[in-house]
């Protein structure tokens, strides 16, 4: 009986792997992050050329790694390259929700309010300081200073 069960839970796994959508060369795309920065080449110091929105509708020319080269379907003369992470497959609907943008995101890849209940109910963990430490920003221009003078591998 458990040879039977371990056997139906691979075939789960493989017949679902086989049909779940992959963002792919030539396919339609949608932005799934609030807001996506178009870059000019796959380097992430790469000079911004444009910005996607949440729930923007793309087609994929090419995929280079965790880079996406894109073109905007509403402003055929928007393309750049994007982090595959910020593209979803499925298409992105948030219209007629009371959900922010961030809540679709984080529900997109798999985080709700179930799970952050669970979270909560189940440890000490101290949401004041991941608050705190999502307030913090740096500038590109101040993240390349310090990775220059740090004499670190740009990534281009």
């Amino acid at each position: 009986m458990k040879k039977l069960f371990v056997f139906f839970v691979f075939v789960l796994l493989v017949s679902s792997a086989l049909f779940a959508q992959q963002i792919t060369t030539g396919g339609t795309a949608w932005v799934s992050s609030k807001t996506a920065d178009l870059k000019s080449s796959t380097g992430f110091f790469a000079g911004k050329v444009g910005t996607l929105q949440m729930g923007d509708q793309v087609t994929v020319l090419q995929i280079s790694g965790s880079k996406v080269q894109v073109r905007s379907a509403a402003n055929s003369s928007l393309s750049g390259w994007v982090a595959s992470s910020s593209l979803s497959a499925r298409r992105i609907v948030a219209a007629g929700s009371s959900a922010s943008a961030s809540e679709v995101a984080l529900a997109g890849k798999g985080f709700s309010q179930e799970v952050e209940d669970v979270y909560k109910t189940e440890g000490n963990l101290n949401y004041a300081d991941v608050d705190r430490a999502e307030a913090i920003t740096v500038s590109t221009d101040e993240l390349y200073a310090f990775v220059t003078e740090g004499r670190l591998n740009t990534g281009d």
